[in-house]
């Protein structure tokens, strides 16, 4: 094979790597730094850039996006000194390729480092009831912190979120029982308002109700007693229009005085002293004649035979009824003003018979 030819093939091929090594493509959100014979030239931006081979050292990509790093659990000791272990998220940004770059070595683990150092100083000043509620709190610290420290490094700290905290076994059973103990006290007390709400529903409806029953038996006992008004003031017009006879009175009084002893319990009743009157009403009543009225028809023989008897059938059965009403009890009776005994009273029915035509 021709020498010359090998030495053009070869350098052909140097050519075209060397045309190769001096184009250089970055990605979108991407960033390259370049060192021209050991020391930072430039930093690549997202397109097509040339580099001087061999004397331009390309260094690998920076990431320009906002990333995402999860830590691992950390234990931390709180105010009360509980250990507690915490999961945090970081959410940061390379803003400065150069700074990420020669500023620090690994910027992932000196974020991580810090991290955790500065939320061990946050926990530290804040007891577990504290921790457990004040994430937003220990989030803002943190990031204000991180922020800080990481700004010289070219690198922004947008946020940082705690995942979980996990206190101890015996801490979280303790916190269960109080949690079901406070669940317990709502719902006692949620019954105990229901109760009460309840009790007044149903004395509200109790007072309605009862007030309902007095205004009906109120109207009730108006009307009855507006109903014997007017039935009183009838009888009373009635009696008063027909003009009554004396006589008459007396008769009906002593038809009443037999309804006086028909209760089981009466052993002791009152006849007023108008009751001797009245017998004497009723006798003279039959037994005097009384002046015919222009109404009155002429009776026969026989007519006023007929009613003569009536009359003393009528007179005995008022005489035995005022006997009967003083023998329902063994002993005398009050009659009036003085003591009138069932044989004065049989005295005075045959007064009465006798003196009958």
């Amino acid at each position: 094979m021709d020498p010359l030819l090998v030495v053009g093939i070869l350098i052909v091929l140097f050519a075209f790597f060397t045309v190769v090594r001096s184009v250089r493509i970055v990605p979108q959100a991407r960033a390259r730094n370049v060192e021209r014979l050991g020391r930072y030239h430039r930093t690549l931006q997202p397109g097509l850039s040339f580099v001087i081979p061999y004397i331009d050292r390309v260094y690998p990509m920076i990431d320009l996006r906002e990333q995402v790093v999860s830590f691992r659990p950390q234990p931390v000791i709180t105010e009360d000194n509980l250990v507690v272990e915490i999961d945090t998220v970081l959410y940061f940004q390379v803003t400065d390729p150069r700074a990420a770059a020669y500023e620090i070595a690994n910027y992932i683990q000196a974020i991580e480092q810090l991290t955790v150092t500065t939320l061990r100083n946050v926990i530290g000043s804040m007891d577990l009831e504290m921790t457990l509620t004040s994430r937003d709190t220990i989030n803002s610290q943190l990031r204000g912190v991180l922020d800080e420290a990481t700004g010289k490094w070219g690198i922004r700290v947008n946020r940082v979120e705690i995942k979980a905290i996990d206190p101890p076994k015996t801490i979280k059973d303790a916190m269960e029982k109080q949690m079901r103990a406070e669940r317990d006290k709502r719902a006692a007390i949620l019954n105990a308002e229901g109760q009460r709400q309840s009790q007044i529903l149903t004395a509200e409806g109790d007072k309605q109700s009862a007030i309902l029953r007095a205004e009906g038996e109120r109207s009730a006992a108006i009307l009855k007693a507006q109903g014997q008004a007017q039935a009183i003031d009838e009888v009373f017009q009635s009696v008063h229009r027909n003009d009554p006879d004396p006589k008459l009175l007396a008769y009906q009084y002593l038809q009443v005085l037999p309804e006086l002893a028909k209760g089981q319990g009466n052993t002791f009743w009152v006849i007023p002293s108008e009751v001797t009157s009245a017998l004497q009403g009723v006798s003279k009543a039959f037994t005097e004649s009384l002046p015919r009225s222009s109404a009155t028809r002429e009776l026969s023989g026989e007519d006023r035979s007929t009613a003569a008897k009536e009359a003393a059938q009528a007179e005995r059965a008022a005489a035995e009824a005022v006997a009967e009403a003083a023998e329902t009890d063994a002993g005398p009776r009050q009659l009036g003003p003085g003591p009138v005994t069932p044989d004065a009273l049989a005295d005075l029915q045959r007064q009465h018979d006798n003196a009958q035509p």
